[in-house]
């Protein structure tokens, strides 16, 4: 006669609920896409600093840089082309000035040096990496700060840039666009919302430029889709402590097509180190 010993469920499940927790959880872990922005004001400046040596501790799949600010086919200390990634860089005409690079784990299917028009392509502020039917680009929109002059160019820009971005998404492609834009979106974007109504960056018609991205042409802001608190800054001013009274601007975006809104998971910006006047955003997908 064979004895029977009758199991409850969860004793005799229990191992076998381990092994799929446990195979969730890794494809979890595969699943996530890291990818950090940052604009190092000088790429070397921000190599002193210990830029690097913090890359080489995130595991980031993707990071774009902006505002290099040198001719990076001229330079070849190692420390500029970390291990385990590729690297690319769109380099400006005039040296010491702007520029875009992207490190990534895998080799692209794909590489984009120009937008097309001479403002971006000649100051080096387009870099795009395609993957299947991923594409991540590092642009540096131009700033304003120095006159009328260079804030109608920076006008200039947008306009040109609204149509390009309009036929990206037409391609029905997954977008991260990475990228100090220079122009803060909402009143929970700047400290100091009202006194800078009049200064390049927070103007008027350069947040109405975002509104038209954002809520007409399509594009998502990954960072406020999953943090939508406030004093969340990523530009500081050298000028009255502003970095440790934490008086800044957010004007360094990931922004998305909208088929990778429900991808975002979670988004950050890192500020235990100063490496620049801005801080890296880390951004995490589900791709």
């Amino acid at each position: 006669m064979t004895a029977f010993v009758q199991t409850s469920e969860a004793e005799w499940f229990r191992p076998y609920k381990t092994k799929i927790a446990l195979i969730s959880w890794f494809r979890y872990i595969a699943a996530m896409f890291k990818v950090i922005t940052f604009n190092a004001n000088g790429i070397r400046s921000a190599a002193r600093k210990g830029f690097y040596d913090w890359v080489l501790k995130q595991n980031a799949d993707v990071i774009c840089l902006q505002e290099t600010r040198a001719q990076m086919q001229n330079i070849h200390d190692e420390i500029f082309y970390p291990e385990g990634y590729f690297s690319f860089f769109s380099n400006p005409l005039k040296k010491g000035y702007s520029g875009v690079g992207i490190y990534c784990k895998r080799k692209p299917d794909n590489l984009v040096t120009e937008l097309g028009f001479e403002l971006a392509d000649e100051e080096g502020r387009y870099l795009q990496v395609d993957f299947g039917k991923l594409s991540i680009a590092s642009i540096y929109i131009p700033s304003g700060t120095s006159g009328e002059a260079r804030q109608a160019l920076k006008m200039h820009f947008l306009k040109e840039y609204t149509e390009i971005l309009r036929r990206q998404l037409a391609e029905k492609r997954q977008f991260i666009i990475c990228g100090d834009v220079n122009i803060v979106h909402k009143e929970i974007d700047i400290k100091n919302w009202k006194s800078n109504q009049k200064n390049s960056g927070c103007l008027p018609e350069e947040r109405a430029w975002l509104d038209l991205i954002f809520e007409q042409v399509g594009w998502v802001d990954a960072f406020r889709v999953v943090n939508k608190k406030p004093d969340q800054y990523t530009w500081w001013s050298h000028f009255g402590r502003a970095y440790e009274r934490n008086v800044g601007w957010r004007i360094d975006y990931q922004i998305v097509s909208s088929n990778l809104k429900n991808k975002i998971k979670s988004a950050e910006i890192y500020k235990e180190q100063k490496f620049s006047d801005h801080a890296p955003v880390i951004i995490q997908y589900e791709l």
